[in-house]
């Protein structure tokens, strides 16, 4: 168990939290989730002991092994991939390299032997002999080949990299985990391999993620970070924001009577309390849940941005067509013969592992890159937004604050108007008249989006628009682009994400070629499953 005392952290006079009291138990998971800069990664730091606080303590029962996933992937570079991970457990790592000097000893005399005997004793406590086969199991779960754990680290692919330390945090059944964003670049199947490995963990799960659909599969309570203060929640995430939003409707409703709002929140529970899951996570969730009292309902203060989008006119029956297009970068084919048509009203999720072959074609369709072959057709009554992977050339080489920066795009250039638009996206006060090229990841995609509804467009092209972004504004634009009324052409990791807001899913092979399928996404992936594709 970890108990959090009045902790606090002040940085510069200001406290980025205060007066923090909290208890972790084993057989949780706990998803912490907040703003941007709340301070999420930082609580972490704290409670793995990287960080002290202003004030306060965190007590970890005696004798209980923490396991961390390291941010650092260069830090291993001199190590073979099956050292890394069993470092994991560093007793077990230091009782192995203990280990290996004695038994190198030419002068091995009977205080060694004794030593040895006691190593040996403690190696086989800590199943050392099956060390190597856990690894392997670890790697091959995140879809790793078991070749790997003899390379060095030095020699290993970035995206690899991160699979291998997540299997380090993974390794030797510590009591407890913490893992500040896990899904960070993991395929699909090796996040459904963490969600099921996380479900059946007996120990104490922490975890910092901006993938709801994870944070719902997992999680059987939500920390909260929020103004300063940091409060724990039964449920996924689902339960804490739809909870949330009625406490949040509920306060503002003084005239509704006490009995009805206590009727209404009890109805809710027990709505969320009835829904039926095989995990043992959410059988968790379903007993807590039904304990609960109206008091232990989150009266969060977020705030969340207005994201939607208006036509200026709607689009006629042609949108696009693409036809055979093929694209070659650096030396690479990521785009082989590639034809589709889209329909009026198609909402498509470009997915799969051939990233830059994605990023390519949405270039390609806005413009900016030219294909080696094949062509493509807009629609005569089409008009289109795009919204790129990489900003950086919107901000950086310019001088203009904010407010100036998004004039440039609006039809209505008035302060007023302007003012207004940016409060709404959670600009206010000076933040209005902050330069563009200081603005931090999530701040340049509130402003791209801010930009993408000033056009009216009726086609939408969004290469991954959640990136950079918190969890309220991730569902801001979730929740804007299911009810555009016009065609959308996007890309994304977040499974609820594409799930919600896609009708038809298109993905790209390594090979450069697609796989197209008018279908959800779950109704996609099950496709794939029943015929063995990978």
């Amino acid at each position: 168990m970890i108990t959090v005392s009045d902790v606090s952290l002040n940085f510069s006079g200001q406290n980025l939290f205060a007066h923090v009291d909290l208890k972790f138990t084993p057989g949780n998971c706990y998803g912490v989730i907040g703003a941007n800069g709340a301070g999420k990664s930082t609580f972490l730091r704290i409670l793995s002991g990287d960080l002290e606080p202003s004030s306060g303590e965190v007590v970890i029962d005696k004798g209980t092994r923490m396991s961390v996933l390291k941010q650092d992937h260069f830090a291993f570079n001199d190590f073979s991939v099956l050292d890394t991970i069993i470092q994991g457990n560093p007793r077990l790592y230091e009782i192995m390299q203990q280990k290996d000097a004695l038994y190198c000893k030419e002068d091995f005399t009977e205080e060694d032997g004794v030593l040895a005997s006691e190593l040996e004793a403690e190696f086989a406590e800590l199943n050392g002999w099956d060390a190597e086969t856990e690894a392997g199991r670890l790697l091959q779960g995140l879809g790793l080949d078991l070749s790997l754990l003899e390379q060095t680290m030095c020699n290993v692919a970035d995206r690899d990299k991160v699979k291998i330390l997540l299997a380090q945090a993974l390794f030797g059944e510590p009591d407890i985990i913490l893992l500040d964003e896990p899904t960070n670049h993991l395929d699909l199947a090796s996040v459904t391999w963490l969600e099921d490995f996380l479900m059946a963990y007996e120990g104490t799960v922490i975890v910092v993620s901006h993938d709801r659909h994870f944070l719902n599969n997992v999680c059987t309570h939500i920390v909260d970070v929020d103004y300063t203060k940091i409060k724990i929640y039964v449920g996924n995430y689902d339960f804490w924001y739809e909870s949330s939003q009625l406490m949040q409707r509920m306060v503002r409703d003084q005239n509704k009577k006490r009995e009805d709002k206590i009727k209404e929140l009890q109805s809710f529970i027990e709505r969320f309390s009835a829904n039926k899951s095989k995990s043992r996570q959410a059988t968790s969730r379903k007993k807590l849940l039904e304990k609960l009292s109206v008091e232990e309902m989150p009266a969060s203060s977020r705030r969340y941005p207005f994201v939607g989008f208006q036509m200026d006119r709607e689009a006629g029956k042609d949108i696009l067509v693409v036809e055979g297009i093929t694209k070659t970068i650096d030396g690479v084919k990521v785009l082989d013969n590639v034809s589709f048509r889209v329909e009026k009203g198609d909402k498509i999720a470009f997915i799969g592992a051939n990233e830059v072959g994605i990023t390519a074609l949405f270039k390609i369709l806005s413009e900016e890159m030219t294909p080696d072959s094949g062509t493509f057709k807009w629609g005569g009554t089409t008009t289109q937004s795009y919204f790129p992977k990489d900003n950086n050339e919107f901000f950086d080489n310019s001088d203009k604050n904010i407010i100036q920066w998004l004039q440039q795009y609006s039809t209505d250039d008035t302060e007023t108007y302007l003012l207004g638009f940016l409060g709404k996206m959670l600009f206010s006060g000076d933040d209005v008249f902050k330069p563009v090229k200081v603005l931090s990841g999530g701040e340049k995609v509130r402003c791209m989006l801010s930009r993408m509804m000033m056009f009216g467009s009726n086609v939408l092209m969004l290469d991954q628009p959640t990136n950079h972004l918190d969890l309220e504004s991730i569902t801001a634009v979730n929740n804007g682009l299911i009810d555009f009324k016009g065609n959308i052409l996007f890309s994304s990791y977040d499974h609820q994400f594409v799930q919600t807001v896609a009708d038809r899913i298109i993905e790209f092979r390594q090979d450069g070629s697609i796989l197209d399928k008018r279908m959800t996404y779950e109704d996609f992936l099950a496709f794939k499953a029943e015929k063995g594709l990978d």
